[in-house]
């Protein structure tokens, strides 16, 4: 499993919100410009992560992207889940996926471990402990 460029794109968008003053709004060139991420590409990830709840967007020319919620509750977990979808390192670990096998399966208990290990891990860190370096 390989997390996308858009997943590393939608980090360094959200790292770069975070290190604004509260509630600041940030123009997407200036965010495309810093991050070094192409404006169009930039576009249709803030609209992943507006739409998951990450960052809300003001239209206008006092427009821009802001975090929407304080960066010490948003989690990398968030920002993969956001972008990549419910995460899974087999198909038989996604929600509502049947497998006849399901109940039998020897191996399914040992990736069920480290799948909720990868999301433990994921978990622990906000943007916040991303910025300031725990």
């Amino acid at each position: 499993m390989e997390l996308t460029r858009q997943t590393e794109y939608a980090i360094k968008i959200l790292l770069e919100l975070a290190g604004q003053p509260s509630g600041e709004v940030l123009p997407s060139k200036i965010i495309s410009e810093r991050q070094d991420i192409p404006e169009e590409f930039l576009k249709k990830t803030v609209q992943l992560l507006s739409v998951n709840g990450l960052v809300v967007t003001q239209r206008g020319t006092q427009g821009g992207v802001r975090l929407a919620k304080p960066a010490d509750q948003i989690t990398i977990a968030d920002v993969v889940a956001a972008i990549e979808g419910p995460l899974a390192i087999n198909p038989c670990l996604l929600p509502g996926y049947e497998c006849k096998n399901k109940k039998t399966c020897i191996v399914r208990p040992v990736l069920v471990r480290a799948q909720n290990a990868m999301l433990a891990e994921l978990g622990k860190n906000t943007l916040a402990d991303l910025i300031t370096g725990k």
